[in-house]
């Protein structure tokens, strides 16, 4: 019953922090979206400029539907931009869009944290949805193997969320660089785009937080059938 009780002590404040980072990327967002930047590019602009200037004009932009849904796709070559994002002005819009752009960079680059991550893609994705099912499936049929093989399969989901943390810390840092040498932001911008960039990035800080928590709290579960 201890363990039991350190696997909630641990998944509880982190899915706590995943809430208040959620809410926090959200009104930073919500925040900036409503101030132009100086200069009044779109997302979509800063976003086919910054690719072009770095070689990746193969690299297309389209928008997608959604709320935050922005992301870079490897395997088509598509960079996806939510409508708020591709025609937006403002300050939340350009930095979002150059933060995709900073993971189409990684790609071209070939940035090895990207690589691994996608690599072990579908692997995570997979030991996501399967666990509980394997776990719940080993308990009720006294089957350890299939608690074990769940738990392995989650510990490659962990270890997906611990890959991701660098992969977006370094497009955001790609993105502000590009922002700033390439004269989209003035000075007093580059301050509220570091605030959105670094707030997207504190929920990935939390997905993996809840991440870690849950594979320790299978750990211990799995511990109390021993």
């Amino acid at each position: 019953m201890f363990n039991y009780n350190i696997g909630y002590l641990l998944v509880i404040p982190a899915i706590i922090f995943t809430l208040i980072a959620q809410t926090r990327v959200k009104g930073t967002f919500n925040k900036y979206l409503k101030v132009p930047n100086t200069r009044g590019y779109t997302g979509a602009q800063v976003a086919r400029d910054i690719l072009d200037r770095n070689g990746l004009r193969d690299v297309r932009i389209e928008t997608v539907g959604g709320y935050l849904s922005d992301h870079y796709d490897p395997r088509s070559h598509v960079l996806r931009l939510s409508p708020q994002v591709y025609d937006g002005n403002s300050i939340a819009s350009i930095s979002v869009a150059a933060h995709e752009a900073g993971h189409a960079i990684q790609h071209g680059v070939g940035y090895v944290p990207l690589n691994l991550r996608n690599t072990l893609a579908p692997i995570a994705s997979f030991g996501a949805q399967a666990v509980w099912f394997l776990v719940f499936a080993g308990f009720a049929l006294q089957m350890l193997a299939l608690i074990d093989v769940g738990i392995v399969l989650y510990a490659a989901a962990v270890i997906f969320q611990i890959i991701t943390l660098p992969v977006e810390f370094n497009a955001s840092s790609r993105a502000l660089e590009q922002l700033e040498i390439n004269g989209f932001i003035t000075a007093n911008e580059v301050s509220p785009a570091r605030s959105v960039l670094n707030a997207a990035a504190l929920t990935y800080v939390a997905a993996m937080a809840v991440s870690v928590a849950q594979l320790i709290r299978l750990v211990l579960l799995r511990g109390r059938r021993d």
